[in-house]
């Protein structure tokens, strides 16, 4: 089919390739139990330092809650120092979450992967130590629920940031296809 000489400059295609991997990440759908009176969710089951659907030890060792308004912009952290892994769920609302692995030795160094953590469709995201995160929150704004295997230290913080560009303005684009 002939074009015109415009639309055929601007024209693109989306991309359908299977999303690239990222060493260590987890993504564990979970059961909302829905009913006319509302609904009920497990978040975590924890046994012998272990959560269920995670196939390694994740000592829990603090619970937090972080409330994004609507489009805000968080990025983009790692923790550098020790080791913190984070399991994310959203408990209200949606986010565009970005992992990208910048652990040098890893075998998936460099891949980027985009999540939605909705809450209508909740999960949990674990994000190991040296994958760098970060969330634009929908047009709603979104609760983040998330545990940690390691305290915030107020005398020794463990949240360094990269630019919310660094990998690429892009990746935060609003989806007007």
């Amino acid at each position: 089919m002939k074009l015109t000489p415009d639309a055929e400059q601007k024209l693109y295609f989306q991309d359908y390739k299977p999303q690239a991997l990222l060493a260590d990440v987890k993504h564990i759908p979970l059961k909302k139990h829905r009913a006319l009176e509302g609904w009920f969710m497990e978040h975590l089951r924890l046994s012998e330092g272990k959560v269920e659907g995670l196939d390694k030890p994740f000592e829990l060792r603090q619970l937090s809650l972080s409330k994004a308004e609507a489009h805000r912009l968080n990025a983009f952290h790692i923790h550098p120092k020790r080791t913190q892994d984070e399991l994310w769920c959203v408990i209200e609302g949606r986010l565009k979450v970005w992992l990208v692995d910048v652990r040098q030795d890893s075998a998936t160094c460099g891949n980027k992967r985009p999540f939605i953590l909705d809450s209508e469709e909740p999960a949990l995201l674990y994000i190991p130590s040296g994958v760098a995160h970060g969330y634009k929150a929908g047009p709603k704004g979104a609760t983040l629920l998330y545990a940690m295997n390691d305290q915030f230290n107020l005398q020794d913080p463990n949240e360094g940031r990269l630019p919310w560009d660094y990998f690429g303005q892009d990746l935060w684009e609003e989806d007007k296809g």
